[in-house]
């Protein structure tokens, strides 16, 4: 089961982690990046897109 894991700076400025598990969630998550930006996260890359930190375990 995949699981896409976004990583960020709350509020608060700590970083804090996402481990988002629902495949529907993911798909859309996926629908919303740039093409390069998919083609990195199904390699398994760690991508910085806008000031988050994604990347897509398998």
């Amino acid at each position: 089961m995949p699981v896409l894991i976004r990583r960020y700076k709350g509020n608060n400025g700590m970083m804090q982690e996402e481990r988002i598990d629902d495949d529907d969630r993911i798909e859309r998550y996926m629908r919303l990046f740039e093409k390069d930006d998919v083609k990195k996260l199904q390699t398994g890359v760690k991508c910085f897109i806008e000031k988050d930190e994604w990347q897509l375990l398998r």
